[in-house]
């Protein structure tokens, strides 16, 4: 089954920090990634640009709505993302504590609903 991680952060304070730090955590990355890839669990993954980066768009009444920013407000902001394969939510659980993300902010576990599935639970 397919799992996302999705990692939060507060991006201010990963902004803030030593150049010392921050090349630890992204060498704490690249080992985690490559304990991914070499398990075959690693599907996708990617670093998201900080949400002053992002934009939201919503339709209301037929028009669309381009709005600044992220919608919501919040302490930790979505950072980027892991796709893995696993046999179980133990397994994709495992990887969430694996993630550095999980030492300093939080590593969301979802499943992917497969479209088979979704539309077979809708009939």
């Amino acid at each position: 089954m397919r799992y996302m991680l999705l990692i939060y952060n507060d991006e201010a304070a990963m902004a803030n920090a030593p150049k010392e730090q921050t090349h630890q955590v992204l060498a704490a990355y690249g080992a985690y990634t490559e304990a991914l890839k070499k398990s075959g669990a690693y599907i996708a993954g990617e670093r998201l640009r900080p949400t002053q980066a992002a934009t939201s768009v919503r339709l209301t009444g037929g028009k669309t709505n381009v709005l600044d920013g992220p919608y919501a407000d919040t302490k930790e902001q979505l950072a980027g993302f892991y796709m893995i394969e696993a046999a179980d939510i133990d397994t994709a659980i495992e990887w969430g504590a694996r993630c550095p993300a999980s030492a300093t902010g939080t590593v969301e576990v979802r499943p992917i609903w497969e479209m088979a599935e979704y539309v077979a639970a809708a009939e």
